[in-house]
């Protein structure tokens, strides 16, 4: 994840505290003195919508052996043994768990920051209300295109109305709340208008993430962006980003999954201002990239232990039958162990990267899809060679 309201603007947000302290590129798997990582929760796989880029194949059926209220607990207590600043409550549709605010508040009592990942149609203003009462600390809400486009990429008709009045609910009350957005072939034109929505409605946050080949995604590798498109959509979203700042609108704006962007920003800046440039290298690089199976990790609905929410099809244990930083901190597992220390497996052009130390080698679960190779290059680095120093 990169800010890039901290990287352009100078801007502190909650977030910027755990991405670029000093000690964020040394994290490994958390200490005693330390953070854990932040934890994705996919607490349940059902969901209300049947969205064509689901990592998580979720969808409308029941499925049993998901954690009951009492596993999760203990769980949650293991979270905060291990120092866990964030569990971030997704699915599926989190809110489709009837006891989603029980254990929101309970992770909230135990010192965890509590967030929500939804697609955000049912959320009515009694339940916004509950939420905020309850401590959640934040609440993301996805929106994949402006009208039939989000509907169409959503699956269901009324998804965008829906979500936007989720959102809505969530201003009204108080409840901080921002928007999610997953780049593809199909909506990357919508950017702008995503820009003007999110002024219009005064949305304080938004997510655009770059789509990960994992689950239903796996089929839309032929619908991901081109580099160009790729470069032309971080120009856009770091001109409006700037845009906003320089108009007093305090909007946090930030990239997912693909940490091209943090380089393609330093180049860009580079060009023309070396010294304000010179300060986002040295963010980069106390940052240290990609950090799936470091600062980032993620158990599904049965308790099992992945890198990431992209990532299930690597699992490293499960939360019923031992602790989760015990899972974390175990050196028999090979992938989890690579991904700690990296850099010696990458392949292809990251092992090659002059911007290796502020990439780390980009996202794993992308190379994987495309060549089979967990290891080698992230296809969707969208920088030329000659500015990653192969020519």
């Amino acid at each position: 994840m990169i800010s890039i309201t901290k990287l352009l603007c100078g801007t502190d947000y909650f977030g910027d505290s755990l991405r670029y302290s000093r000690s964020s590129k040394e994290q490994v798997h958390g200490t005693t003195r330390g953070y854990g990582p932040v934890v994705v929760w996919n607490c349940t796989r059902t969901c209300n919508l049947n969205c064509i880029h689901c990592y998580a194949n979720s969808g409308a059926q029941k499925n049993s052996g998901e954690l009951t209220t009492q596993e999760a607990k203990r769980f949650i207590d293991n979270l905060a043994e291990f120092n866990v600043p964030v569990l971030l409550f997704s699915g599926g549709e989190p809110l489709l768990r009837p006891d989603l605010p029980e254990l929101v508040s309970y992770a909230g009592n135990k010192g965890i920051r509590p967030t929500i990942s939804t697609n955000g149609t049912l959320l009515d203003r009694d339940f916004t209300v509950t939420l905020k009462n309850i401590g959640t600390g934040y609440v993301g809400i996805s929106l994949d295109g402006i009208g039939e486009n989000n509907d169409r990429f959503r699956g269901h008709k009324g998804a965008f109305a829906a979500a936007l009045k989720g959102i809505r609910n969530c201003i009204a009350t108080g409840q901080r709340v921002g928007l999610r957005f997953t780049i593809n072939r199909h909506n990357y034109r919508d950017l702008n208008t995503i820009f003007d929505l999110i002024e219009a409605e005064n949305i304080p946050r938004a997510c655009f993430y770059h789509l990960v080949y994992s689950g239903r995604g796996s089929k839309m590798i032929e619908e991901d962006i081109n580099r160009d498109e790729a470069r032309a959509a971080m120009d856009l979203i770091m001109e409006r980003t700037v845009d906003f700042h320089r108009r007093g609108l305090q909007k946090e704006i930030l990239t997912v999954d693909n940490h091209a962007d943090g380089v393609y920003i330093y180049l860009k800046i580079n060009h023309d201002n070396p010294e304000r440039a010179a300060g986002i290298l040295e963010l980069l690089k106390a940052n240290g990239g990609n950090r799936t199976g470091i600062a980032i990790g993620a158990v599904d609905w049965y308790g099992d232990v992945h890198p990431d929410q992209f990532t299930q099809n690597h699992t490293f244990g499960n939360v019923r039958q031992r602790k989760f930083g015990e899972i974390w901190t175990d050196p028999s597992q090979p992938v989890l162990a690579g991904l700690k220390d990296r850099k010696s497996l990458l392949k292809g052009r990251c092992a090659a990267c002059r911007w290796l130390d502020i990439c780390n080698g980009n996202f794993r679960a992308r190379a994987e899809a495309v060549t089979g190779d967990f290891w080698e290059s992230d296809p969707a680095c969208y920088l030329t060679d000659k500015e990653i120093g192969l020519r």
